[in-house]
């Protein structure tokens, strides 16, 4: 790679990627270690993207971290799980190449790189599916201490501030948050979060942020540290403005660096992975049923993901098609005021699971199985108010839930309810009428709502729509609260109400591609020198939501499948794989 003096600054490469998420660096990572010569250019003026925001969950069928726990699966019982989850959106090359690539991913990133994974319990999102399973298949990025990346730790995103207490991340476990909840019930507990707060204390005093991160910016920590290691430069505050083509083939890009552009020659392609359009309105009005009837969006990945790569690729001739029925994955959450007429989002992973919470529409009725996954409680949401221009449910508890739980941003006892309620991000009413009235809900509805949910709550049922029967629902409840860990009465007032509306962690609609990763026209013929990874490229799920980790499982794994069918096409083209890796690593080291 090297600067060549002409009216416009150009640098050299063999491969640009475009954006530094899960997606882009193992792509980078992969082609580099393959002998390629990579170029990483970032919009935002941090690394990790998405991911660094994520649970850093990763959904890989056979993995090898799960056979080393000894957990059993087949390939036959996952694609047969992706098959009945997927329906008509079932893309069986694309779904062979993931199960036949995905164990092999693992190991290769394990083995070769500063990337290293933990076994976890979650089971598949709807474990009762023909193939699914009841725990295997998820894999979680093992914790990191960020100062590995030196001088560049700075520019590592954050994780997302309202999942964190006092900027201390907590694991993407069950078993790590249950030591927080017992804090005051519970003598481990205890001297498990003291040696926790006191170890992340220090490290504010002195790196001002916490310094050992866990899942999803452990992962971008990971990835980065990987990249960083290879000698793989990530340019940050650098967003691509837009391709170059010669010869019908994508050639690099024109990328904006400190102030001026620069040319970004890439001999063998360019990898668009942007992380999606959560942010680009304009898309979202067509592919969002509730923005397009009006409604209120607010999405808690990156603010910079605003569709770059789909715009880049429409531009080469490349097609964006709008198929799935859901064209993300829906997070509930809820808007924490900051001040100043600020918000920032915050996603409902685990309340919505807890015994005493029930979720209730405008008009006082529930409408779906709380303690299900937040990708399936978001489209019930979004179906459940089709018609009307607001997109919204409010969660509902009494005094000894909220205090034993917590409910959204706010914490259990003893951390004080009165500030949250003081800037209206919590309502409180003495009795279920006064709260109806606070929130604006159907005051009988309500009432009538929550006699008919206590009549079978008292006995650990939901007679309306089965909370706790999965083995998904109950491994987020309180496996202490018997005989349900999802179900208890909504019984003494005060009772408390948090307004949820739409975000979401990613967009499934994307660029269209063939498995390798190459973006195809709409005759279905692939344009030379570019592809899609990530979010930017359309999911395998076909908008839908089998586990956790159908993300980034599958980003990873195309992000080797693509960085390896690169480095094959250019060593190919060079004749001689080992020679012209060489010559790439000696141009590098010099």
């Amino acid at each position: 790679m090297r600067d060549t003096p002409s009216s416009m600054n150009t640098v050299d490469c063999d491969l640009l990627v475009i954006g530094s998420g899960a997606g882009g660096l193992s792509t980078a990572v992969t082609a580099r270690k393959h002998g390629l010569d990579v170029v990483v250019v970032e919009k935002d003026s941090v690394f990790g993207g998405t991911t660094a925001f994520s649970g850093g969950v990763l959904w890989i069928p056979g993995n090898p971290v799960s056979r080393r726990a000894n957990q059993k699966d087949s390939r036959e019982a996952a694609r047969a799980y992706l098959a009945a989850e997927t329906g008509s959106a079932f893309d069986a090359a694309a779904v062979d190449a993931f199960l036949d690539n995905g164990p092999k991913m693992v190991d290769w990133f394990e083995r070769e790189t500063s990337v290293k994974f933990a076994p976890t319990l979650y089971p598949d999102y709807h474990p009762t599916q023909i193939g699914g399973v009841d725990v295997g298949r998820s894999i979680l990025a093992a914790p990191f201490d960020i100062r590995e990346l030196g001088k560049d730790v700075s520019r590592l995103r954050p994780p997302l501030s309202t999942i964190t207490f006092i900027g201390m991340m907590f694991n993407s476990s069950n078993a790590d948050l249950k030591h927080f909840f017992n804090v005051t019930k519970s003598v481990k507990s205890f001297f498990y979060v003291a040696r926790r707060l006191a170890s992340h204390l220090k490290e504010l005093v002195l790196y001002r942020r916490g310094m050992h991160v866990t899942s999803g910016n452990a992962l971008a920590a990971r990835l980065a540290k990987s990249a960083l290691d290879l000698g793989i430069p990530i340019w940050t505050a650098s967003p691509a403005l837009r391709l170059v083509i010669r010869g019908g083939a994508v050639a690099g890009a024109i990328v904006k660096r400190d102030g001026g552009e620069v040319e970004v020659r890439a001999r063998h392609g360019v990898v668009l992975a942007s992380g999606g359009f959560s942010h680009d309105i304009q898309r979202l009005r067509k592919a969002y049923p509730h923005v397009a009837r009006g409604g209120e969006h607010f999405s808690p990945v990156p603010a910079t993901n605003t569709g770059d790569g789909a715009r880049l690729a429409e531009e080469a001739g490349g097609t964006v098609p709008l198929r799935y029925r859901d064209a993300a994955a829906w997070m509930p959450v809820s808007k924490v005021p900051m001040g100043g007429g600020r918000y920032v989002a915050f996603p409902h992973l685990l309340d919505r699971y807890k015994p005493g919470v029930i979720g209730v529409l405008r008009n006082g009725q529930r409408f779906t199985n709380e303690s299900n996954s937040y990708h399936d409680v978001g489209a019930d949401l979004i179906r459940a108010c089709a018609g009307q221009q607001e997109t919204a449910m409010w969660l509902i508890c009494d005094h000894a839930t909220i205090s034993k739980y917590g409910l959204g941003y706010a914490k259990p006892a003893p951390l004080p309810l009165g500030p949250l309620l003081r800037k209206g991000y919590l309502n409180r009413g003495g009795s279920l009428a006064a709260l109806a009235q606070e929130c604006g809900i159907d005051a009988a509805a309500l009432e009538q709502t929550v006699r008919e949910y206590n009549a079978g709550a008292q006995y650990g049922e939901d007679r309306q729509f089965g909370r706790g029967i999965t083995s998904f629902n109950r491994y987020l409840g309180d496996p202490d609260h018997k005989p349900n860990p999802c179900v208890a009465p909504i019984a003494q007032g005060p009772f408390y109400a948090l307004k949820i509306v739409m975000g979401d962690l990613g967009t499934f609609d994307g660029i269209a591609t063939n498995v390798e990763g190459a973006v195809l026209r709409e005759d279905g013929s692939a344009i030379a020198g570019l592809y899609a990874v990530g979010n930017d490229r359309a999911s395998i799920m076909g908008g839908n939501y089998p586990g956790a980790g159908i993300t980034l499982g599958p980003i990873m794994t195309f992000g080797y499948i693509t960085g390896r069918h690169i480095a094959s096409l250019a060593n190919a083209h060079a004749g001689s794989g080992a020679p012209q890796a060489v010559r790439r690593e000696k141009a590098h080291a010099a």
